[in-house]
């Protein structure tokens, strides 16, 4: 029965994650399966690759041929140089302790350089989150310092505005208030004068005894004559 290893799809859809099986090639790609392998998920930085050596290498050693995803995943994890050096000491290359070695030293290599990207992704991200923290504080000290001029500014207005109305509020007053009339400078009354029928009649009141007087004398005389 020809065997394919490669994966399977599960998860949700935008974010898939896969199994690593061992599959019979007339199945389904998401069917049935002889045995998982292990897990590929993308999601993470960098990508997490879980994966048995041995029993991928069991089926591989059975002629199990890895599609060109599984086998980079199985390169990555070490199954292929493992297959190779399993091969060397086949032929009598190497012992098999030799082979072990050296594979230990490719694995423990390979998980040192795992691990310095996951600390580089680890500090770079801290790095980013500690700039981002600083933007938004910078960004909340802005705003709180415009709020703060904001309410400097509305308390100013509004003081210019009290003292603004009391000065109408004033005039007003000042505007409605009856205007005190000056009272005109007394004047002396004017010497009354005598109208002049009043003087003319006077005259003649005075002239009318002198001409009785003359008529008396005039009378006296003839007499005497």
């Amino acid at each position: 029965m020809p065997v394919k290893i490669r994966l399977q799809r599960h998860g949700k859809k935008g974010k898939p994650f896969y199994w690593i099986v061992a599959a019979d090639v007339r199945a389904k790609r998401d069917g049935r399966f002889l045995e998982k392998l292990g897990i590929y998920n993308p999601n993470t930085n960098p990508a997490t690759v879980e994966l048995s050596v041995e029993r991928a290498l069991y089926w591989i050693e059975n002629g199990a041929q890895p599609t060109n995803t599984a086998k980079t995943l199985l390169s990555y994890r070490g199954v292929m140089l493992k297959h190779h050096l399993q091969g060397g000491v086949a032929k009598g290359a190497f012992s098999q302790e030799e082979a072990d070695k050296k594979f230990e030293a490719w694995l423990d290599d390979k998980n040192a350089r795992i691990q310095a990207k996951v600390d580089e992704l680890t500090k770079k991200s801290e790095e980013e989150r500690s700039e981002r923290l600083a933007a938004e504080k910078e960004i909340s000290e802005k705003r709180k310092a415009a709020a703060e001029e904001a309410v400097v500014e509305e308390a100013a207005a509004e003081e210019s505005n009290g003292e603004a109305e009391v000065a109408e509020e004033a005039q007003a007053v000042a505007d409605e208030a009856p205007a005190t009339e000056e009272a005109p400078a007394e004047e002396a009354p004017a010497p009354e004068e005598a109208p002049a029928q009043e003087v003319e009649a006077k005259e003649e009141v005075a002239d009318e005894p002198a001409a009785d007087t003359q008529e008396e004398s005039a009378e006296e005389a003839t007499e005497k004559e």
